[in-house]
Parts: C-alpha cells; structure tokens; sequence
C-alpha cells in the first residue's frame, strides 16, 4: 500500500465493528505501561499485564496507560470491553491508516493523531498511529510502536513541575496532544534545513541527483501535510464542543495548541510552495546553463565560419589564381584571418555576448 494514499487493507465485506490489524506485520509482544499520580504525588512507571488495564476507581487520581503495540486484536477487544469502547472505536485504533479525528461518547473521548517522526537512515518522514481514549481519571495511549515523544510529560509527572497533577485526564491528553504537535515543528526545521541546502545547489550547480531530491522532499511533504492537517479540525471539535470531560480551564491551552497547529499546516504550506519553487528554479538553471554552453559553441562557430570560407576559396585546385605564386600569398591569408578571428572576437566582446 502507498504510504501516500492512505487506503486501509482491511478484508472486503468485514461487518462494521470487526478487529483487524491493518499495518505492517509485527511479531513483537505487546508491552503495557502504567503511571498513577494526583495533586499530592506521582508512581513510579511500571509494566503491567493487559488483564491489569482496568478503569480506575474514582477518587484515586489519574490512571495513565501507555499501550505500545496495535497488532494484537484480541487485547484490543478485552481492553475495550473493559472500559466500554464502542467496537467502531477498537477498529480505528487497530487500523494504523486511519485518518486523525475525533469521537465523542457518553463515558469518554476517542482520538486519533499521528505521530510523525524523521528517519534519518531511510531520509523519510514516518507516521505513527496514536490513539487517546479519554476518560474521567484516565487516558489510555493506543501507540502503533514502542518509542515516543510523551518523555517530557512523563518527567513533568514525575518531578511534579507546572500544573499537570493538579489537573484532571482531560488536561494530560491535552499535554499528549501538545508533545505530538510540539513534535511537527522539530520535523518540520529538519525538512526545512534539507529544502535550504537543495535550494542553495539547484541555484549553483543542479544535477539529476538534485532533481530526485526536490521530488522526494514534495514527496515528503504532501505526506506531511496528509497527517497534520486533520489536526486542526480535531483540536476545533474538542472547543466546539460542549463534552463534560473537557474542563473549562483545559480549554484556553486547547486554543493555545489550535494556534499552534495553524502554525503547523501555514509552516508546511510554505515548505510546499518553496519545494514546488525549486522545481521551476531547476528548470531554468539548467536551460541556462544549456543556454551557455550554446552561446559558447555559437560563437565558436561564427569565428571559424569565415576563416574556413577563406580556406575553401584557396584549396579550389584551378590552374590560374594569381595568389598562389605570391611569395608572401601563405603569409597574408594567415594574417587576414587571424585579423578577421580577433575582429570577431572584439565584437563579440564590445556585444558583451563573452
């Protein structure tokens, strides 16, 4: 499947609602991680048991679950049974092309985003599917691999800095959403220090190599633009919306991520026109230096013309041609076409078209 287009592979003529794992094959286990903490104090993170991933009992803070690994439907199924997922949600978050969006329900909050990071070995941009389940005094982080951007929340957590204990889940999806977001900018100034170096070489010296570049960073960025640009309409439905589970004081840092992600979408619309920029900027760096090597070879031609007219006229085998048996004929034709050459020569110059 094309990492452009999006298409899921999920069985034709699956009923609605069906688990299917729909990404790369993975054989990895599924590794489940878990943070407790309130206004008072934070617990250490552990690994848990999937039978373990229970809805917390009220009143004991805020139960944060890290699921790393979509591939496995049946603890997908016992984890959604347990919090009363809708099985329309289970399907959204094993199937890893899903677009980013969100869904309100009476009990909590499904989100979808992706995660998008830059592998440096392959030169491409990976998306990750990340799914929050928002509940009252839990989130549940559905991640398609191990790995993330959601340290720093961990660390604010753990150190007990700013005002995150003190809030209620509707605030930590919030700081998970913000680390996504947060996440597109260091891409984007990686992307974006790629563009000024293929720039500055498709003015100087453009090859084919170049041209591949450009078209692998267009590439690149419609990618990156299919992944963050739902961001938008997902933080705008959170503030449209009147959902008990999103606080009234969570809403002004939601606002705050809804600027950041217009940044987001107006920072890759740029990069897009500068990328699609190069492409006319090759083009015409390339005719131009066709356009030199032509102007060289013209004129080249148009120095020797006249001098192998001269040439022709003297090689013509006819008996009687009064220069021929001149003692200074050879001498003088070589004169007058050196003077004809470097007459040229100055015009062309005094043209500047040297």
């Amino acid at each position: 499947m094309s990492r452009y287009s999006g298409f899921a592979n999920k069985p034709a003529g699956s009923s609605p609602g069906t688990v299917v794992y729909v990404g790369e094959d993975r054989v990895e286990p599924v590794t489940i991680s878990f943070i407790r903490y309130n206004q008072s104090g934070a617990d250490a993170p552990r690994v848990v048991a999937p039978a373990d991933v229970v809805p917390p009992v009220q009143g004991d803070g805020i139960a944060w679950y890290t699921i790393d690994g979509v591939h496995d439907a049946g603890i997908l199924s016992a984890i959604g049974e347990r919090f009363g997922l809708h099985g329309l949600v289970i399907e959204d978050i094993a199937n890893t092309n899903q677009r980013p969006k969100i869904e309100e329900f009476e009990q909590h909050l499904f989100i979808a985003m992706k995660m998008i990071t830059f592998d440096e070995e392959a030169k491409e941009l990976v998306a990750e599917h990340v799914s929050l389940i928002v509940g009252e005094g839990y989130v549940l982080a559905f991640l398609e691999n191990e790995g993330d951007v959601f340290e720093p929340v961990r660390q604010r957590i753990a150190s007990g800095k700013g005002r995150i204990r003190k809030m209620k889940s509707d605030y930590l999806a919030y700081a998970l959403m913000d680390a996504i977001v947060d996440n597109y900018f260091a891409v984007l100034e990686d992307l974006g220090d790629q563009i000024d170096d293929v720039e500055e070489e498709v003015v100087e010296s453009p090859t084919v190599q170049t041209l591949r570049t450009v078209h692998r960073l267009k590439r690149e960025l419609i990618f990156l633009r299919r992944s963050v640009w739902p961001m938008r309409e997902v933080v705008n439905t959170i503030l449209r919306d009147e959902s008990e589970l999103v606080r009234e004081e969570t809403r002004i840092f939601l606002r705050d991520l809804y600027d950041h992600s217009i940044h987001v979408i107006d920072t890759v619309e740029t990069l897009r026109d500068i990328v699609a920029g190069m492409l006319d900027v090759y083009l015409s760096s390339v005719s131009n230096k066709l356009n030199q090597v032509m102007k060289v070879l013209t004129v080249m031609s148009s120095i020797f013309i006249p001098l192998t007219f001269v040439a022709g006229v003297y090689g013509m085998n006819f008996k009687y041609m009064p220069e021929l048996e001149m003692s200074y004929g050879y001498p003088a034709v070589m004169i007058g076409m050196l003077v004809v050459a470097l007459g040229l020569l100055a015009m062309f110059r005094r043209k500047e078209w040297l």
